[in-house]
């Protein structure tokens, strides 16, 4: 994930802590056996100046499921939720994930619960049937220490519960820091793979982030076999010779994207698949999310 895409998530969890809470409205839904999906932070220009023209497009491209990354004051998009639900299906999309950080400040450590601002995010989010509310970062003050981080997956889990009752499932979505950073001599991924309970949790894989750190997706399914509910796939390529990395169009780039989803599908235990791309190489963002989905369908992965 790019600098600019950090930048974009923490912003967005300082504005949604100011938010406030209305009743909560359960929803309980039915997950289809495979999807295939897409991240709207692929075209996030696109989405800011024509949301409503950009679905049209990913849906004419073929698109039946989105992952939104923008949640603001209440709004998607600058849409209530029942605003957004109504163009979704007017189009024929299921926004079947959402990106909103679950922040340390939407814990009340004295009240151990939610805050309403984090209720609210709920509430909305099953208001538009999703069927999983992912939080895209975790704070450093949430990791400085091994008894830190053990404590907020704990609250983690507790979430899992909050979003069972209206019917969905709580999620993490990596980037690099947890394959790159340790606590007590243990990499913070496996520590969150020890502590999140499975049955409340799911980690949301991102493929392309991971290799960042020098992790390769790969290796972390066969070493948490079945555990990967839902997976971002992504490609990355080197940039020049800065030694960074950027993503890319499917199957252009370094990592054996392929391979991976057949693993996933084969053994990871994964039923959603969101496609993700953040750089495009001088190529238009929505020709690089035809080109992706096209790709997927040639694989043989299609919902």
């Amino acid at each position: 994930m790019e600098t600019s895409r950090r930048s974009f998530i923490k912003n967005s969890a300082v504005l949604l802590a100011g938010t406030s809470l209305l009743p909560n409205a359960a929803f309980a839904a039915a997950k289809p056996s495979e999807i295939i999906g897409l991240q709207l932070y692929s075209v996030r220009d696109e989405m800011k100046n024509d949301p409503a023209g950009t679905l049209t497009k990913l849906a004419e491209f073929g698109y039946k499921h989105v992952e939104h990354a923008n949640y603001i004051d209440r709004k998607f998009y600058g849409f209530t939720a029942k605003e957004f639900k109504k163009v979704l299906d007017g189009l024929g999309l299921k926004m079947t994930a959402g990106h909103t950080v679950l922040g340390k400040n939407h814990w009340d450590e004295a009240k151990k619960d939610f805050t309403d601002a984090w209720k609210y995010t709920v509430e909305d989010a099953a208001t538009l049937e999703q069927l999983y509310v992912v939080s895209p970062w975790m704070d450093e003050s949430m990791r400085k220490t091994y008894d830190d981080l053990e404590r907020y997956m704990e609250v983690f889990n507790l979430c899992g519960e909050l979003c069972q009752k209206s019917g969905m499932k709580f999620g993490y979505h990596n980037h690099d820091f947890e394959f790159g950073e340790e606590l007590n001599g243990m990499k913070i991924f496996d520590i969150m793979m020890q502590k999140l309970d499975v049955n409340k949790v799911v980690m949301q894989l991102d493929i392309g982030n991971m290799y960042i750190a020098g992790a390769k997706a790969l290796d972390v399914i066969g070493q948490y076999p079945g555990k990967f509910e839902m997976i971002h796939v992504k490609d990355e390529i080197a940039v020049g010779t800065t030694g960074k990395y950027e993503s890319a169009i499917l199957g252009k780039g370094i990592i054996p994207v392929k391979e991976v989803l057949d693993i996933c599908r084969k053994s990871g235990g994964t039923k959603v698949f969101i496609i993700e791309q953040e750089a495009y190489q001088d190529k238009a963002p929505m020709a690089c999310m035809k080109e992706n989905f096209d790709i997927m369908k040639k694989w043989g992965y299609k919902s």
